[in-house]
């Protein structure tokens, strides 16, 4: 399988628009996995990261070395 990457504009319709250059790299007929990721938010972000410091103040004194790892 050779994944294909783009980005897109998602615009509320129910259809994906597969960009022109892209569309010329894909076979023409068979099965392909489409996975969407959307973008996240910075609060999301920000979440991710409270959540990791309450995960680090929980340990115990003696694995105090794994603070510094990210």
């Amino acid at each position: 399988m050779h994944p294909i990457e783009f980005t897109v504009e998602l615009t509320g319709e129910r259809a994906v628009t597969i960009p022109d250059d892209v569309a010329a790299q894909l076979p023409k007929t068979g099965r392909a996995r489409v996975i969407i990721l959307p973008a996240t938010d910075s609060s999301d972000a920000e979440w991710r990261r409270a959540a990791y410091e309450q995960f680090l103040r929980d340990d115990a004194a003696e694995d105090a070395i794994y603070d510094t790892y990210k």
